[in-house]
């Protein structure tokens, strides 16, 4: 058996992750599945505070689809936060219900397929022009250059902020995902982190809260004016719409713009799968698609906290207040659910992974919006330069949240 202390510990360690390579994670995450599925890590002293670490797919679906016992509303971060901090970073994945089933309601009306297939064109001529700028030199940072922009600028076009507003949204988001990281935040004190993400979290409140009241006002076909200005039925508050808009520009363009990143380097590095991928780019998508959200599993955990004494799953009984952690990386790794569930492949079916979370109530509302855009964006990507290739190793950033890469050079002949 592995105890937390010899195996578990590292999940804490932000260095280790920014650190090691995927097969060194990997590793850990089997041996934690085979030994230790639910080993405990402690976060001070022998007083058992810490958390549960849930590495199974099992144990990370059935948790999921109990929040009743499994709660949300107070915090899904491992460590907690301050209560002032939390509203800052929260909207619906830091609720429970009554509130949570009142405001996905209201947001859903932005995020259906039906309104989804309508902005194929803005997906597509977002793509294009990013792809138009692409450097003429032949070899640049995809992330800067591609990954980072294209989510960003659709879900500004949906929701109608104008363009000037990009660079300054953009560093404050990677302020807030990127926290632990020295390159976004130098000062690495928690009041240094503290400070640096409520001031980025206020400058992203104070634009939304002044467009959101614009669009009470004067309300226009965009999304902001669809959730805060509907004439049926129940609408977000200006406040409300600021915290959502965090959790779209943070959570929602680190998945694609990681998966998009992500999916580059690796078909990078398994050519033969990309070759075959292209050779009938739209008949092999939607797995190829799947299996890139798999392989790259961007959000690398949420935590979960147990409501009432007497909780079970499995054979352990837990107490009101205890911490579990679902470990996304682990569970789309799983080796009772996946086949080779450390090789790349495009033709993967089924692949039922976790990389949008479980299904149940907090499901990923974006979840469509981000597979549109990366089928979009990787048929336009490599219709353009059917050459790109990832050159040397990416920049991992350090978190142990966001499976992110913060720098990716590439090499590709211009067009």
């Amino acid at each position: 058996m592995i105890g937390a202390d010899e195996a578990a510990d590292v999940l804490i360690d932000f260095d280790w992750w920014q650190q090691t390579g995927q097969a060194e994670r990997d590793a850990r995450f089997d041996a934690l599945r085979r030994e230790n599925p639910r080993a405990f890590v402690s976060l001070g002293g022998r007083d058992r505070k810490g958390f549960w670490a849930l590495t199974r797919h099992a144990d990370v679906l059935e948790v999921s689809r109990r929040p009743e016992d499994f709660a949300s509303g107070e915090g899904t971060q491992i460590f907690d936060q301050p209560r002032a901090l939390r509203e800052y970073r929260g909207s619906i994945i830091d609720m429970d219900n009554p509130e949570h089933s009142r405001v996905r309601k209201i947001v859903s009306r932005g995020f259906t397929n039906k309104s989804l297939e309508s902005i194929r064109g803005l997906v597509e001529s977002t793509t294009n022009e990013i792809l138009d700028a692409m450097p003429a030199a032949g070899e640049c940072d995809f992330v800067d250059n591609f990954a980072v922009l294209l989510p960003l600028r659709i879900i500004s076009a949906m929701l109608g902020i104008p363009r000037e507003h990009e660079a300054d949204i953009l560093m404050a988001t990677n302020t807030i995902l990127g926290a632990s990281d020295s390159e976004y935040i130098p000062d690495q004190s928690g009041a240094g982190i503290a400070d640096a993400v409520t001031q980025a979290s206020e400058r992203l409140i104070e634009l939304l809260q002044n467009l959101s009241e614009e669009r009470i006002a004067n309300p226009r076909d965009d999304v902001i004016s669809m959730l805060v200005a509907a004439k049926e039925g129940d609408n977000l508050t200006p406040q409300e719409m600021a915290k959502f808009f965090i959790l779209m520009v943070g959570a929602g363009n680190e998945t694609t713009r990681n998966a998009l990143t992500h999916g580059v380097y690796a078909l990078s590095r398994h050519p033969a799968q990309r070759d075959a991928w292209l050779a009938d780019y739209r008949a092999s998508a939607p797995t190829a698609i799947e299996e890139i959200l798999r392989w790259a599993s961007p959000v690398i955990h949420m935590r979960r906290t147990v409501t009432h004494d007497g909780v079970q799953l499995g054979d352990q009984v837990f107490s009101q207040g205890e911490k579990v952690v679902l470990w996304y990386t682990s569970a789309n790794r799983d080796d009772a659910v996946f086949e080779d569930p450390h090789v790349f492949d495009i033709t993967r079916n089924p692949n039922p992974h976790l990389a949008f979370g479980a299904p149940g109530p907090h499901f990923c509302l974006g979840a469509h919006l981000a597979r549109l855009e990366l089928n979009i964006a990787f048929e336009a990507l490599y219709s353009r330069f059917p050459d790109l290739e990832a050159v040397g190793e990416p920049t991992l950033l350090r978190s142990n949240f966001v499976n992110g890469i913060k720098h990716l050079n590439v090499r590709y002949t211009p067009r």
